[in-house]
């Protein structure tokens, strides 16, 4: 905590400074002016890709040799914090972009990483194709299947609510390999966008985060080679779960990006606004919430960063993740309603940004594992700690 500011700051060693600095600099410039406009129009904003190629943005999680960015995950979470503060959209895009790179940067062989993740730099994206209808969060009840053929696979079924859905080059797709074995039965694939039986027919009309695009992937005999495989055959669910134990981060990046935007809104707001010959933040029913709020949102900000410093550190990231993911989603959660009424009616009328905020933040505490599976994931290790 610093003069200049209530809320906690972390500190920053120079190299995640500089690109949180870089991050706030192009997301005042071009992301936070358009953020009214991707949302009222639904449109996927492929200048801003251009962008994070122009700043090296995306290639945050490539290696220095694959011609990558390379960044920690704490100057990730920084740069993520700070785009998603100006546009939600722009933040979730981003997020997403490192989702699906993760798994290659943790079980792909080199030919892999220079194929998949080289591309990455020049803003071609690859997605994170796991959830389907019925298992979303019981991962391992996929039905997607991954028959043997000869020296390769052939991948039949479907994938829903991927992220940038439509605008990758590439899918890490899990399927069954061993339908009879469950969780241990599954493998990741890497499957190309333009190979023969890959189809996308539904884009989502959404309620937030709109200049986003999440789409399904439907796989109909789709022929891959063995080397498509990423990792260890039927080890998939283990590399899909260490996958978004990291993405959790990468969500509560997002939520702190939300919730500055939406706190800062309300306090600016409740300083301007007169009620009854006074500024309503005099009125206790209004400071008090923005008090509490500083301290949540502070209280968030210290488990994001820290989990962030865990993953650096090569320390384990589930369970700082999932508190981080936790409270941050639903601190966003209440500063995204405490904005709202704070604005009144205006707050309930477009084009006010509060209320596209609270329409952007309410997927938070949903995608990358539930409210309800970071309890689960927390409650069994309380379980298992004093058993």
């Amino acid at each position: 905590m610093t003069a200049k500011t209530v809320l906690w700051e972390p500190t920053l060693d120079a190299d995640a400074q500089r690109w949180r600095e870089t991050a706030r600099k192009i997301a005042a410039e071009h992301f936070a002016p358009l953020a009214e406009e991707l949302d009222r129009e639904q449109r996927y904003p492929h200048e801003h890709i251009k962008t994070f190629v122009d700043t090296g943005l995306s290639g945050m999680l490539v290696p220095a040799e694959h011609g990558g960015s390379a960044l920690s995950m704490t100057a990730i979470t920084a740069v993520v914090e700070e785009v998603s503060a100006a546009c939600a959209s722009t933040g979730a895009i981003l997020a997403a972009h490192t989702l699906g790179a993760v798994p290659v940067r943790l079980a792909g062989t080199e030919e892999q990483k220079r194929d998949v993740l080289g591309p990455l730099r020049s803003g071609e994206a690859i997605s994170f194709a796991l959830t389907e209808e019925g298992a979303g969060s019981d991962a391992a009840a996929i039905k997607c299947r991954a028959e043997a053929d000869g020296d390769g696979y052939r991948l039949t079924g479907e994938k829903i609510y991927i992220g940038n859905g439509s605008i990758s080059g590439r899918y890490v797709v899990f399927a069954k390999t061993d339908p009879d074995a469950g969780a241990r039965g599954i493998t990741a694939f890497i499957v190309a966008a333009d190979a023969p039986g890959v189809t996308i027919d539904r884009i989502e009309d959404k309620m937030g985060i709109r200049g986003t695009r999440t789409s399904n992937l439907k796989l109909d005999n789709v022929r891959v080679e063995a080397d498509a495989i990423l990792g260890q055959p039927n080890r998939g669910l283990k590399l899909a779960l260490q996958t978004l134990d990291l993405g959790r981060v990468s969500v509560a990046a997002q939520g702190l990006g939300i919730a500055l935007a939406a706190y800062r809104l309300a306090a600016a707001e409740a300083v301007r606004r007169h009620t009854f010959g006074k500024p309503i933040i005099e009125n206790q029913g209004i400071g008090f919430r923005l008090a509490d709020l500083a301290v949540d949102l502070s209280a968030a900000r210290m488990l994001t960063y820290e989990a962030a410093r865990a993953y650096d550190a090569g320390q384990p990231v589930s369970l700082p993740g999932a508190m981080a993911k936790l409270h941050t989603s639903e601190v966003a959660h209440r500063a995204v309603d405490l904005a709202v009424q704070v604005f009144g009616g205006d707050g309930f009328c477009k084009p006010c940004p509060a209320e596209r905020l609270y329409r952007d933040q309410r997927v938070l505490e949903i995608y990358e594992g539930s409210s309800e599976i970071q309890r689960l994931v927390l409650s069994r290790a309380v379980a298992a700690e004093h058993a």
